[in-house]
């Protein structure tokens, strides 16, 4: 499996709002990636997404 980068361009890109939650753990790692790198919060959430949509094998049978 490919190895997870942040991609630190500056694109904008369409966006619905949406409200979610994550654990405290979570959040914190993803605020310490937004002040290593200067890249938003919301783009580092979405590219994790993107980047584990892109690698789900579908296994559980759901797609």
């Amino acid at each position: 499996m490919e190895k997870f980068t942040i991609d630190k361009t500056d694109r904008k890109m369409s966006s619905i709002s949406r409200t979610i939650r994550m654990k405290e753990e979570t959040f914190d790692r993803i605020n310490k990636i937004n002040r290593q790198t200067g890249v938003s919060f919301n783009k580092i959430v979405n590219q994790c997404i993107e980047y584990a949509l892109a690698h789900y094998d579908g296994e559980n049978g759901q797609d």
